[in-house]
């Protein structure tokens, strides 16, 4: 693997941190929820304020990008009600399907750790779904463990489930 540059994402990253994050989610396009879920994404791409956008350089490229909501950020939960998120929260974690198994989302994973740490938060989220299997079993590996008060249902049959970190436990 070339080396891996981690940043902050740049006004000019826009249509490069898109094209990566629906091509690594286009893996979950034979699901009847999966339009729906592009839009979704699509709109929080838009506008990510108040998260931190990170992405993987390789090569020059953008490989791999996440977002990092502060503690304190209100969302609209599946039934529309605005909720605060009481830690900061990993989202949209993605890497091209060319860049896979070459440690761009574990790295990817760490920066949030750190940054999260490096805030003061005692602990940090995520969401993920059953069908997301390699990503769940990252998470596991890094000592996220499963948060079912965090789970929500966005439609009928399907279940978001939620991940936290103590980041007293975690490893650097």
């Amino acid at each position: 693997m070339t080396h891996l540059h981690l940043r902050d994402a740049r006004d000019t990253d826009h249509d490069s941190i898109r094209d990566v994050t629906i091509s690594a989610y286009k893996d979950y396009a034979t699901h009847s929820y999966w339009e729906e879920y592009r839009r979704s994404i699509l709109s929080t791409l838009m506008d990510i304020h108040p998260a931190e956008q990170i992405v993987a350089e390789q090569d020059g490229r953008i490989v791999g990008t996440v977002l990092l909501y502060p503690a304190g950020t209100v969302v609209d939960s599946s039934d529309g009600v605005p909720v605060r998120m009481g830690s900061p929260e990993i989202r949209l974690l993605a890497v091209a399907p060319a860049a896979r198994g070459q440690g761009v989302g574990m790295a990817l994973m760490q920066e949030c750790i750190r940054r999260a740490r490096q805030s003061g938060a005692p602990m940090l989220t995520l969401h993920t779904t059953d069908i997301m299997q390699t990503a769940m079993r990252m998470y596991e590996q890094m000592g996220f463990v499963r948060a079912p008060d965090l789970d929500f249902h966005p439609a009928p049959n399907i279940i978001v489930k939620g991940y936290r970190l103590p980041l007293d436990a975690a490893r650097p």
